[in-house]
């Protein structure tokens, strides 16, 4: 039964496949005696009638061929127009003043009827004279070429048309291929068949590059002529037109004797095509462009870099990617910038050859997170990577206050007791920087001076989970390590990234993120992006009375612990040093109510430095450029650290013109002003305010070397009366000194009593 089924199968198979096959033969047959019948050619005419035939039976499929080989891979959708368009950026400080660009220099708002006519000519006439006659490619343009290139025998005269060209700058890469070129010819006449000529033009005109840098005659003219490509004149157009061919090798600035002779040509070429008269050309060949010889002062490069990553981040977030063209204000201080950078070279020219390091870096911002000022090195010319933003190193012990933050969240108080000595976790028992143990201590006093047994136990307390997490919410985004010896600042972040940190401290809890972009604007002047319009108000994620706490913690590394060479005397500060294992890293951080800033030097290749310390160093570093950020602002007080008389008084800063000047309560600073305190320890104070008191109203008398020294710079005068004495002062036989020592004895005793009673009422003891 199966092997029926399978014959009938195939004899029907065989019988349709004969069918098929026979039915095409015969229809053949009578196609031909038709063409035969009705098609009747004279014999002479058949073989050419042949050959046209097979010509394009042949060529048909060759134009098939050809379509496959040289259809450009892209479907002609979507922003094809700005296909690998870079960003073109110009930089201003918050006053508007120009600090610098990145991306590249381009500007194409000029519309195309305010482009002068003489530089639109000039261009026609050198490269593309029949652009308003041809459909994208010139066929007689590129025939002429051919037919000038080969009797040169070499490459005299370039065939492509300015909607060539335009698709090469768009969509294709500068390679010199046979395929390239057929490319080049289909997406002409593609961009023919979608945009005007007009609008072709402009394209031509706005993306090409012509050296400097710059894409664009407005741009370029900017960088030749400082001046908008409206102004040019006839031969300063000519100048332009020429860097077209060549930008490199005709760049005026560069090359200015093959910039003249590429000029001459451009004007004779114009002559040619009717477009300049005689007399014009002899005029402009008898002018001389002006090309600028500067290019302004150093830029601040370093800031430029991290707020040009910064900018592209805001146009992603703010879907403003469409613009390429685009001026910034941003948060720098040029002066604190500048003043950063010649203090950090100062300091490795002073100390590197004997501290043995020869990088440097800082980061000044807001408590807001404004970047005010960016150093990235000692010199952005012999090494542009950029240490402040992307160097992760070890933090060491600049990392504790977060630590003591989560220690603080957990319940812990500034004054709570805990016993500096030896702790292990799994084995790994950390030690002091100089060895030994302090024993009962408190945690102020364990995070001023840097003890790491402390952190370690907190550690055990609170969990390395709470840690990382208060790191967090301060502000950190580095990866942080989960191991036991994190909590003495092993993991690795960005000095950015620890100064933002600092920064949430220094604005009372609310979580700083570090920016530079204020506005984003058009060329044309339009705000398209303000920070004050569209941003938001940071979170407070740390408790403000937790982060008083942590600040006054942290005064206290600054006035006795290890940070005492960063102490500014006349404002309330806060800071930690930091220097990680075999002093490859150091670091300090610190920060006031106007400004936080982080200082790290190193080595690039981590090698050791010869005992650097974040105090020896980077504390130093800080005072200065913070002498410099804070200049000119009224001391005012932090969270926990309020502005009172112990902190050096200075005279206010001038009031602006036009400004009313602040005027400010002297604080109360009597005896009864102060707080409850101790019988002794209030005697004491009496009796310093009487003795200052009595100072002020009989000041003692100079010594002779003084009265001498005086009497020498003072001009002659006519004798006088001798002037009476004053009244000696009524103090004790003792020197003034003497009882100002006796006097602050007292004091120090009676308050070591009062620590030795407070020391009794510790809450818990490890």
């Amino acid at each position: 039964m199966i092997i029926r089924t399978v014959w009938k199968s195939d004899a029907a198979f065989s019988s349709t496949m004969f069918e098929i096959w026979d039915g095409l033969k015969r229809a053949g047959s009578a196609y031909s005696s038709f063409l035969y019948r009705y098609f009747k050619l004279p014999k002479p005419l058949r073989p050419l009638i042949d050959i046209l035939d097979d010509m394009a039976t042949f060529g048909t499929v060759a134009a098939f061929v050809l379509l496959a080989y040289a259809l450009p891979p892209f479907s002609g959708t979507g922003d094809w127009w700005n296909r690998g368009r870079e960003y073109a950026v110009t930089f201003t400080d918050q006053n508007g003043e120009i600090v610098g660009q990145r991306g590249i220099r381009q500007d194409d708002a000029i519309p195309l009827d305010e482009i002068p006519p003489q530089l639109i000519k000039a261009v026609l006439a050198t490269e593309d004279a029949r652009f308003f006659d041809h459909f994208g490619v010139d066929v007689f343009g590129t025939l002429r070429a051919v037919v000038r290139n080969a009797r040169a025998d070499g490459v005299k005269q370039g065939g492509s048309s300015i909607t060539q060209q335009v698709a090469k700058n768009l969509f294709l890469s500068p390679e010199r291929t046979i395929r390239r070129k057929v490319h080049e010819a289909f997406l002409s006449l593609w961009i023919e068949a979608r945009m005007s000529k007009e609008d072709i033009l402009k394209l031509y005109l706005d993306r090409s590059y012509l050296g400097g840098g710059s894409y664009g005659v407005e741009a370029a003219s900017q960088f030749y002529f400082g001046k908008s490509v409206r102004d040019i004149n006839l031969v300063e157009s000519a100048t332009l037109a020429g860097l077209f061919k060549a930008p490199t090798s005709y760049a005026p600035h560069a090359n200015p004797e093959a910039s003249r002779a590429r000029t001459n040509v451009v004007l004779y070429r114009m002559l040619d095509s009717g477009f300049i008269t005689q007399g014009e050309l002899l005029q402009a060949r008898r002018e001389t462009p002006t090309i600028l010889a500067k290019r302004g002062g150093a830029a601040p490069d370093w800031f430029l870099d991290w707020a040009y990553e910064d900018t592209l981040a805001v146009l992603q977030e703010h879907r403003l990617t469409s613009e390429y063209v685009i001026e910034v204000k941003t948060t720098i201080d040029r002066k604190l910038q500048d003043e950063s950078q010649k203090v950090i070279n100062e300091f490795i020219a002073m100390e590197g050859t004997l501290g043995k390091f020869n990088q440097g870096a800082s980061v000044t911002m807001a408590p807001d997170g404004a970047v005010r000022a960016i150093i990235g090195g000692r010199d952005y010319d012999d090494s542009q990577f950029n240490r402040a933003t992307s160097a992760k190193r070890q933090t060491g012990s600049a990392f504790k206050p977060f630590v003591y933050m989560a220690a603080l969240l957990e319940g812990y108080k500034p004054d709570d007791a805990v016993v500096d000595g030896p702790v292990s976790i799994g084995g790994w028992a950390p030690k002091n920087y100089k060895g030994g143990w302090v024993g009962r201590t408190t945690l102020t006093s364990a995070l001023a001076h840097s003890y790491n047994s402390v952190p370690v136990k907190l550690s055990i307390v609170t969990g390395r989970p709470a840690i990382i997490k208060a790191a967090h919410d301060a502000g950190i985004q580095g990866e942080l390590e989960t191991w036991p010896p994190m909590v003495l600042g092993t993991s690795a972040l960005t000095l950015i990234d620890l100064t933002t940190g600092y920064a949430t401290f220094a604005g009372g809890g609310r979580q700083a993120k570090p920016y530079s972009v204020l506005e984003i604007r058009r060329p044309t002047g339009e705000v398209i992006y303000s920070r004050a319009r569209s941003g938001s108000d940071a979170p407070q994620t740390l408790p403000y009375d937790k982060v008083a706490d942590l600040n006054l913690m942290m005064a206290q590394v600054v006035k006795g612990g290890t940070a005492r060479r960063a102490d500014l005397l006349t404002e309330p500060q806060a800071g930690k040093t930091g220097t990680n294992q075999s002093y490859r890293d150091a670091w300090y951080v610190g920060f006031t109510a106007h400004n936080v800033t982080g200082v790290w030097v190193g080595n690039d290749d981590f090698t050791p430095m010869n005992n650097i310390t974040g105090g020896a160093v980077p504390a130093p570093i800080w005072k200065r450029i913070m002498e410099v950020a804070d200049a000119g602002k009224r001391p005012t007080g932090l969270p926990g650290i309020p502005l009172d008389a112990s902190f050096v008084q200075v005279a206010p800063a001038e009031p602006a013109a036009g400004e009313a000047p602040v005027i400010e309560e002297t604080p109360d600073v009597s005896p009864e002003s102060l707080p409850e305190q101790p019988d002794e320890v209030r005697d004491v104070l009496n009796g310093m305010f009487t003795l200052f008191e009595k100072q002020k109203s009989e000041p003692l008398q100079p010594g002779k070397a003084t009265k001498k020294a005086t009497a020498e710079v003072q001009p002659a005068k006519a004798e006088k009366p001798a002037a009476p004495k004053p009244p000696k002062p009524a103090i004790s036989k003792a020197a003034p000194e003497v009882e100002r020592k006796t006097l602050f004895d007292r004091l120090f005793r009676a308050k070591n009593r009062d620590d030795k009673a407070k020391k009794k009422k510790t809450l818990f003891n490890f």
